[in-house]
């Protein structure tokens, strides 16, 4: 029977990887390697009560909520000696996308407040209605549209005008 529910996690697990990993790079607002540890303990707390969550309707749903409720988790405990820097490593470009719009895209959202991007990754990214975003923070319905507003807001803010676009719902 372990070795049943070991083997499902671990398929659950090889299938959503991705996934979290792409909504906790827009969590940290491109900070690979902090979307990586986020996974990484998403996973492990998923590992350690999955006999309970493979039995919820949603695994993968549940499984984004512990992604966004360990990532606010995480800027809350954060160090005051740890500072975000500017400066992107050096990557070769593959020559698809459109990069300078994803990076000044994802260098807006590093300038929104933790809660703001948690939202706005939520509700957009993830498509979640306002109860289900609001269930995943903690906070009430009223919260979240407040928050929708003022962080799409300072999104048009800092794209501008010919990226505003890009910041309505």
């Amino acid at each position: 029977m372990r070795q049943a529910r070991a083997d499902e996690y671990a398929e659950f697990a090889a299938a959503r990887a991705g996934h979290l990993y792409r909504s906790a790079c827009l969590l940290t607002a491109g900070d690979t390697h902090l979307a990586e540890d986020l996974v990484q303990e998403t996973l492990g707390r998923l590992y350690v009560s999955w006999g309970r969550v493979s039995r919820v309707g949603n695994p993968a749903g549940y499984a984004q909520t512990v992604l966004a409720r360990t990532f606010l988790a995480h800027q809350r405990r954060r160090s005051s000696t740890e500072r975000a820097t500017d400066v992107l490593p050096d990557r070769a470009h593959d020559g698809t996308g459109d990069t300078p719009l994803r990076l000044t895209l994802m260098e807006a959202l590093s300038r929104l407040p933790a809660k703001d991007r948690a939202v706005v990754v939520l509700r957009y990214w993830e498509d979640r209605s306002i109860e289900e975003t609001a269930d995943a923070m903690h906070v009430s319905s009223a919260a979240v549209r407040t928050r929708c507003v003022r962080a799409l807001g300072r999104l048009r803010g800092l794209l501008g005008e010919e990226l505003g676009e890009y910041a309505r719902p």
